[in-house]
């Protein structure tokens, strides 16, 4: 709507149109996260010398099921790695949703050792 021959005067806000203004309440966006974890437990132990790759369907989800692929999480997202429980620095490692890659490191992974990728993604709706 258009508003002609406005000024102001003393902090009001004065207009010589008897168009009226209806402000509209802008909309209300609503964040939804979605958290998706995956767990793998290696029989043998991981040596990380070369850096190694571990498919996504050697991995179970939150409820204890073999998956076949992570869940996508780019470009509204992020990925943590856990190793023992200990969270990993965001450099060592990359996820897509065919594998998770941990890059070459002086070090190895203890059989037995709980590998976990946490996923995030966000969406958002408008009311």
């Amino acid at each position: 709507m258009r508003v002609y021959d406005c000024h102001t005067n003393r902090r009001r806000f004065v207009c010589k149109s008897f168009n009226e203004i209806t402000i509209i309440a802008p909309p209300v966006v609503n964040v939804i996260p979605t958290v998706k974890r995956y767990f793998y437990i290696p029989e043998a132990n991981v040596n990380l010398a070369s850096g190694t790759t571990i498919s996504s369907n050697l991995f179970t989800d939150d409820d204890g099921n073999q998956v076949t692929n992570f869940m996508s999480f780019n470009p509204n997202g992020y990925a943590n790695l856990y190793i023992n429980g200990v969270i990993q620095e965001g450099g060592l490692y990359t996820v897509n949703t065919q594998s998770l890659t941990i890059a070459p490191v002086h070090s190895t992974i203890s059989a037995q050792t709980p590998i976990i990728v946490e996923l995030l993604t966000f969406s958002t709706t408008l009311s």
